[in-house]
């Protein structure tokens, strides 16, 4: 017995001097941030004008600004501190709360800081501050896990008219050695190192009451949050939210064709119903007739200063077709694209995302292939995903998601903790909204979180995708965040409760 005793407490010794022991403390700075000089040295000079933040915030309004310093992966006890900026608005009511609104963007992988711009004309700052908060490895944390050479590839594979997928992976590849090569350690960057990080910026900050708010992705991660700190969350608000427990790529296909059902649906009930009569059958048809088609187009390549032959095929037709769903600003002109595509004019559509393809640079971070393969395809399972393409052959080969299990093979790390992966019950007050017609999060995830939040109030807007905002959702948010556990009722008769 006693031998048993000190082996255990051999290990538990052996486990604590495994992590990283540190204190977070913050460094500050001025409010206009530049991405991490080590990227900018090879990103192009016309393009640097991007790489830098300039807010947009009335100067009457007060910004403390600066960086949390913590560990980049806190499981290594010799791991170095990594810096993620946040901006503060303060707000200029004496008598204003003690329970900040903290946000953090969605993806994985977009920038947060562009968040103070709107929220700073919001009604919320008169009665608390605002903070937004860099994810580690975003666009201005240091270190930034970004680099060119996937982009690079791409470039090549279309202009040589090469395998897209298999160069995709040499990309992939390239694109860890050059990270690895900077020292960037890619296990420490996944959901519960960046849950850990609002924990500290918390508790440095001392904060004991905080209000979450997030979309898409950092749906999920607030509630992961609340999972971890419950103490600290007095409320959550969430637009299309993706719980953490939710395996996208087993339920985004499904979700996109009843987002298309939807709008299939409306087009046939109103004045235009017969230009675009039958639209989803009429998208099943097409696409499932050139499952094994490639097509071309002449390109003008400024580059090269010629014009070369682009090959493309329907992958290609599909990520326009879901990229316009989930833009609000583009929903209307879906039945419009679709039909022209149906009748060979693909040009208008396929000329822009070749140009983009080829003169900027739309491939992921490397923070969104770590947190995605850590936190979702590393709980796929892949029996599950070639059902979809059974039940939708006119889908088999496309991918809506730009990172999948090869390219998850290849960047090789450790999964997320299964007990954050977990669904759990909490008290806490959430409003949740999403668009009807929400290709990637449907109103699905509203109701299985509402299942575990007892207090949450959900909303459906009619005539929303992903990323609802809008005057309503505003409306609605500040009227919750004042008063959380009072029951909300929508004045438009396009938003319902759900």
């Amino acid at each position: 017995m006693r031998y048993l005793l000190l082996c255990c407490l051999s290990l538990t010794v052996l486990q604590l001097t495994a992590q990283k022991v540190y204190t977070p403390a913050i460094e500050t700075c001025g409010c206009n941030f530049e991405v991490d000089s080590s990227f900018v040295r090879n990103f192009p000079e016309k393009f640097r004008s991007d790489l830098t933040f300039s807010h947009r915030v009335d100067s009457s309004i007060k910004m403390i600004c600066g960086y949390l310093k913590v560990p980049e992966n806190r499981k290594d006890r010799r791991s170095r501190m990594i810096r993620l900026p946040f901006i503060i608005l303060k707000s200029k009511n004496p008598g204003r709360h003690n329970d900040p609104l903290l946000f953090t963007s969605g993806g994985p992988g977009n920038s947060s800081l562009g968040w103070v711009n709107g929220i700073s004309r919001s009604n919320i700052i008169n009665d608390r501050d605002c903070i937004a908060f860099e994810q580690r490895g975003t666009k201005f944390a240091i270190p930034y896990l970004r680099d060119l050479v996937l982009d690079s590839v791409m470039r090549e594979a279309y202009r040589r008219n090469l395998p897209k997928d298999s160069m995709w992976i040499h990309g992939i590849k390239l694109y860890k050695q050059r990270l690895l090569r900077k020292g960037i350690d890619l296990k420490g960057y996944n959901s519960d190192e960046t849950v850990a990080d609002i924990a500290d910026l918390l508790k440095v900050m001392k904060i004991d009451s905080v209000n979450l708010i997030g979309g898409s992705y950092s749906g999920g991660l607030m509630m992961a949050v609340a999972q971890k700190i419950p103490s600290k969350v007095r409320s959550a608000i969430l637009d299309s939210p993706l719980p953490m427990f939710s395996p996208i790529d087993e339920d985004e296909p499904r979700h996109f064709m009843e987002a298309l059902h939807e709008l299939s649906e409306r087009v046939n009930k109103d004045s235009a119903g017969e230009r675009y009569k039958n639209l989803e059958q009429q998208f099943h048809q097409y696409f499932l007739s050139i499952n094994n088609k490639t097509f071309g187009i002449d390109y003008q390549d400024t580059l090269l200063k010629k014009t070369i032959p682009v090959q493309y095929n329907k992958n290609e037709l599909l990520e326009i077709i879901v990229g316009a769903m989930l833009d609000f600003n583009q929903l209307k002109d879906v039945p419009y694209m679709i039909t022209e595509m149906i009748r060979g004019n693909h040009r208008p559509f396929i000329y822009p995302k070749i140009d983009r393809i080829l003169t900027k640079f739309p491939s992921p971070d490397g923070m969104r292939m770590s947190v995605y393969c850590a936190d979702q395809a590393a709980y796929h399972d892949q029996r599950i995903i070639q059902q979809l393409y059974k039940l939708y052959p006119y889908l088999e080969g496309f991918r809506i998601n730009d990172v999948w299990k090869e390219v998850c093979d290849c960047w090789d790390v450790p999964p997320l903790n299964a007990e954050t992966k977990k669904p759990f019950y909490s008290p806490v007050p959430v409003f949740i909204g999403d668009g009807i017609m929400d290709p990637a999060c449907s109103p699905l995830y509203m109701q299985q979180l509402k299942h575990y939040l007892p207090n949450a109030q959900t909303f459906l807007f009619l005539d929303r995708s992903h990323g609802v905002g809008g005057k309503t959702f505003a409306t609605l948010v500040e009227a919750f965040i004042n008063n959380p556990y009072q029951r909300l009722e929508s004045q438009d008769p396009r938003v319902v409760a759900y």
